[in-house]
């Protein structure tokens, strides 16, 4: 089950060791980056299978390191491990592009079984370059959005949406799969954080068009349209 290649970026010494004895009991293999700068250049500078991250470092906070890391196009998934542990923090992380979010204090066979499974939903997505639908068009790898060949200049929250309404072009997407799959929530937070950021990137999608892009279909979920 093991052989990943993690990086955990943690200024705690004690931390850090227990993850990494728990980790190679299961045979994956720990680099350890004190700082949130060096785990910044090393988490762009070499290929890990996850990237486990602590949100309160002492130079680089870990909200501003993956929202880094996704502007430069590193899509590594990331793992937030984190003392705060509340529904607005898992939000916030989330939001800013972290993948999944874990509190402390965590059961250590969670946090494998976490790790891996983040690993097989990266690994087990096979992509093109680029995903078009109607007047759209998903640059998955420069995590670029354009419409009639316009770009469209999209936070890391928004073109998670927009990739996964272009993963599902035309089809009829619930708010339960945008939690489960963007937010990767298994509950409802009772916020109306997919409603706001639905809001923001239907209204990015639509500027200076008169056709719509996204459609709410009332007592179902939202569609992406082809714009045309």
């Amino acid at each position: 089950m093991g052989d990943l290649n993690i990086l955990y970026v943690e200024d705690d010494p004690r931390a850090a060791e227990a993850v990494r004895v728990l980790l190679a009991s299961d045979g994956d293999r720990l680099a350890w980056e004190q700082t949130g700068t060096g785990g910044l250049q090393r988490a762009g500078a070499e290929p890990f299978d996850v990237i486990i991250l602590d949100r309160m470092l002492p130079d680089i906070d870990g909200l501003t390191i993956v929202s880094r890391l996704r502007s430069a196009g590193v899509g590594t998934p990331v793992l937030m491990l984190s003392a705060l542990g509340r529904s607005e923090n898992r939000i916030e992380g989330l939001d800013a592009g972290v993948d999944d979010y874990l509190a402390k204090p965590y059961e250590p066979q969670e946090l494998v079984a976490r790790l891996h499974a983040l690993h097989r939903r990266s690994a087990g997505k096979v992509h093109g370059a680029v995903i078009i639908f109607g007047s759209f068009e998903c640059h998955v790898k420069a995590r670029t959005a354009f419409r009639s060949g316009r770009h469209i200049p999209l936070s890391p929250r928004e073109f998670a949406l927009f990739r996964y309404f272009m993963e599902n072009a035309g089809e009829t997407v619930t708010r339960e799969m945008l939690l489960r799959d963007v937010w990767n929530m298994n509950f409802d937070p009772q916020t109306n954080v997919v409603d706001v950021n639905i809001g923001r990137l239907r209204r990015k999608l639509e500027e200076g068009f008169t056709a719509p892009a996204l459609e709410t279909i009332w007592g179902a979920g939202y569609r992406l349209t082809r714009g045309e």
